[in-house]
């Protein structure tokens, strides 16, 4: 229990730092403090009980949450995750992120998030279509394709997503493919969803060194984290020619000045991502983040650095590719330091414009090239970039701000319109 009691004023930090950035983006934008009141928490929250029988017999009943953050701009949209440590107040801090990805990147949607209190590593195949099916029957009435869109996230996968669409299409008696992205090719799946987050990464990468005048070729980059979008990424940019001198895993790191072999250690790593056990020479996480190099990406989990680490990073470049690395004082620390950082919320919108993608095809029911969404993914993102960066040396104010600023600008202006405040 005293883990869970951890686990829970953790996310309610995770929660309030993010209701501090929104407050102080509305207010530098001049909005009145009832925007304030309306945007802090999600307009709607949901949680479900799923009763679920599991393959020795007996009925297990798990605890689910879907929150929609706010849906004055369209319909919700944002993951779905099966984690043991979901709990109510990160799944609304995650919708209140997703909505600030959509802004950024100018989708006509609000953000929505939803979680699933289970280990799906202790669970069989059947059991979690089980799950999968009793969760879109539990919230079948708030979704939809032009309600609220949900997506993968932290253990779910293409598999759950066909699933959850083949049970909404059952209960709605037509198929839905636009109900839920993320989902295999063969249902009607975007081309580029799996990569897209990293993709979406390295374009940030891309932007943000030629601000700081460095050449992508020969550049020195740590990667913490070598999950889905950790290990794509450090693909990505060691076939751009950038050298990849440091990776690391929940049990370690890897460090090698004159970059570590890539292909390698994507080859040896096993199904959860994990690859350093395999070696001997491992350094620590709080070592990895603190190596000299150009550009430095945690991947992992949250706030990784902090006010205590933030005088040690040796990197001119962070970029966010994980949700909250970063605290809010050492954003502040590293920013006065002249360190270029680049914001989860901007840096890792890949998955959810991807997702749109996949949304606009399913519903004209004509299905674009893996170049083709690329091609747009780019151009969407660098867009977004330089908007956030301009906002942020017009407006002197750091990058996390001034994302923020122009994240949540498209929401307050639709709420205004629509006279809800």
């Amino acid at each position: 229990m005293v883990a869970d009691k951890g686990n829970e004023s953790h996310q309610h930090d995770v929660l309030k730092s993010t209701q501090t950035v929104i407050h102080l983006a509305l207010d530098k934008l001049g909005y009145p403090e009832e925007v304030f009141e309306l945007l802090k928490e999600p307009v709607r929250m949901l949680t479900v009980k799923i009763p679920v029988r599991m393959d020795d017999g007996k009925v297990k009943v798990f605890t689910g949450y879907r929150a929609q953050h706010n849906d004055a701009v369209g319909p919700t949209k944002g993951g779905i995750r099966f984690h043991p440590n979901v709990t109510e107040k990160e799944v609304k801090a995650l919708s209140i992120w997703m909505s600030l990805k959509c802004g950024i990147v100018d989708l006509p949607y609000g953000g929505g998030k939803g979680g699933i209190i289970c280990d799906p590593r202790d669970m069989s195949f059947r059991e979690l279509e089980r799950l999968s099916r009793g969760y879109v029957r539990a919230i079948s009435q708030i979704v939809g394709p032009a309600k609220d869109i949900p997506a993968p996230d932290v253990f779910t996968n293409s598999q759950i997503m066909a699933w959850m669409m083949d049970e909404y299409s059952r209960i709605d008696e037509y198929n839905s493919p636009g109900f839920i992205t993320g989902k295999p090719l063969v249902l009607g799946g975007s081309h580029g969803r799996e990569t897209a987050t990293a993709k979406g990464v390295t374009i940030c990468i891309g932007e943000a060194a030629k601000k700081k005048g460095i050449d992508l070729k020969g550049a020195r980059v740590v990667v913490q984290g070598f999950g889905n979008a950790g290990s794509f990424l450090a693909k990505f940019m060691h076939d751009a020619g950038a050298k990849i001198i440091g990776i690391s895993d929940a049990y370690g790191g890897l460090h090698d000045e004159n970059g570590l072999d890539i292909d390698y250690l994507l080859d040896r790593r096993d199904s959860f991502g994990t690859v350093t056990k395999l070696f001997n020479d491992t350094i620590s996480n709080e070592e990895l983040l603190e190596l000299d190099c150009d550009i430095l990406v945690p991947a992992a989990i949250e706030n990784q650095i902090t006010e205590e680490n933030a005088h040690n990073i040796r990197a001119g470049i962070v970029v966010e590719a994980a949700n909250g690395p970063t605290t809010l004082e050492a954003t502040k620390i590293l920013t006065e330091r002249g360190i270029l950082l680049v914001p989860d919320v901007l840096a890792s919108s890949g998955g959810v414009t991807v997702s749109y993608f996949e949304w606009v095809q399913n519903n004209q029911g004509y299905y674009w090239t893996e170049e083709e969404v690329e091609e747009k993914l780019e151009k969407i993102l660098v867009n977004s970039f330089q908007n956030v960066y301009d906002t942020a040396q017009t407006r002197r104010v750091d990058m996390r701000l001034s994302a923020y600023m122009v994240g949540v600008r498209k929401m307050a202006e639709a709420c205004r319109f629509r006279g809800w405040i």
